[in-house]
């Protein structure tokens, strides 16, 4: 380019040395990591939007994940806590976001916090585009053993934990999405919800129930450009996986079983929120996005 630099010819300089290092035979990717790339496909794809993210708990949380890739792609997150136990963690994560994180306290079957959280989340960000759904809860009890042994109570709380908690933040953020002009909401299942996960037992039947609301939320909400899907992940490590008896067994039995015979990571599942609740989604409602190494595809 004589008598021109790069910058003056519209050419970045990570262009040139990746023009460089093809001539050398190596590929520009191997010059950066994933993430990076990532972060370099989706920079600005959430510019001026804004999320309400409920659920995280702790930096492994897969919540936690998809609030740092919101939070990349350019949107502004809130972030809920469940009460005093989780409020420092959250808040500590809530700084460590690129943009200003406002934070605030919410027990999900607590109709008076979650009308208040999802006010102030609203006011604080100046309205809603996004909301993340990332609860699950069983009581320890009705985890391990025989499904048929659940108790009423147990099997109560999770299904307003679990699955309801969806509908009733969906009907909160229905107003200020409808204000916006529309929005996105999704959710986080697992294949449990379609097929018999020994162990899993009443979790299980609570992803099916917030499968069936994703398709029944998606009509009701479709009219105002509101869009509501779900990611259903494969095992991953979190702490709160900890508490599925015989979970470790179940990660590596799936790892070897999917055609990409590995685990998933929280980032993965992160970047199909992101997708679903990106504009390159639009036409998108009512699914179920399965990421789990194509697990879900096998029959044995």
């Amino acid at each position: 380019m004589r008598g021109r630099t790069a910058r003056a010819a519209g050419i970045r300089p990570h262009m040139v040395k990746h023009s460089a290092a093809e001539r050398e035979g190596i590929s520009p990717r191997l010059l950066v990591s994933p993430a990076e790339e990532r972060r370099a496909v989706t920079e600005g794809l959430l510019e001026g939007r804004t999320a309400l993210v409920v659920g995280v708990a702790n930096k492994r949380s897969i919540a936690w994940a998809i609030a740092r890739r919101l939070d990349a792609a350019g949107a502004r997150c809130a972030l809920t806590f469940q009460g005093e136990r989780t409020q420092r963690d959250v808040e500590r994560l809530a700084g460590e976001l690129g943009r200003p994180a406002p934070t605030m306290t919410l027990e999900v079957t607590d109709d008076g916090q979650a009308d208040a959280a999802v006010a102030k989340a609203a006011q604080e960000l100046g309205g809603i585009d996004i909301l993340v759904h990332a609860v699950a809860f069983a009581l320890a009890e009705d985890l391990g053993g025989r499904y048929v042994d659940t108790s009423l109570e147990g099997f109560r709380t999770a299904l307003e934990i679990s699955s309801y908690s969806l509908t009733a933040l969906a009907r909160r953020v229905e107003p200020h999405m409808r204000e916006r002009g529309g929005g996105a909401i999704v959710t986080l299942s697992y294949l449990a919800a379609q097929r018999a996960v020994p162990g899993y037992n009443v979790m299980g039947v609570a992803k099916s129930a917030l499968e069936s609301m994703v398709r029944y939320l998606a009509w009701d909400l479709g009219e105002a450009g509101i869009r509501v899907n779900a990611v259903s992940a494969g095992p991953v490590r979190t702490l709160a996986a900890r508490g599925i008896p015989g979970f470790t067994e179940m990660a590596e039995a799936a790892a070897g079983r999917s055609p990409l015979r590995r685990e998933i990571t929280a980032e993965e599942v992160a970047d199909a929120a992101l997708f679903l609740v990106s504009p390159l989604a639009s036409a998108i409602t009512g699914h179920v996005l399965y990421v789990d190494a194509g697990f879900h595809a096998m029959g044995l």
